[in-house]
């Protein structure tokens, strides 16, 4: 299977991803945070980095409640100024 190379935009909403995640995070420990949201520490750092620009819905979900940052709020720090709102699903 052939991955499509991600767009600057897309590793660009990676980025913002990370510093929001991080930013959250405080001063509290990766491995504090990782073991809260079951995952690596490794992981956590390559989010946080950008490294992985597009981690699964349920990985961010998970650090997010680890952090205590809403949804709704990471999906606004992610989202760049002057775009368009999210379609509503009917």
């Amino acid at each position: 299977m052939v991955r499509v190379p991600l767009t600057d935009e897309e590793r660009e909403r990676g980025e913002r991803l990370g510093q929001a995640l991080r930013t959250a995070r405080a001063g509290r420990s990766m491995v504090d945070v990782a073991g809260e949201a079951g995952i690596s520490v490794e992981t956590l750092r390559k989010i946080e980095t950008g490294r992985i620009p597009t981690p699964a819905f349920f990985t961010v979900a998970a650090i997010a409640d680890a952090v205590g940052l809403p949804l709704e709020e990471l999906r606004a720090a992610v989202t760049p100024a002057g775009s368009p709102p999210l379609s509503q699903a009917s």
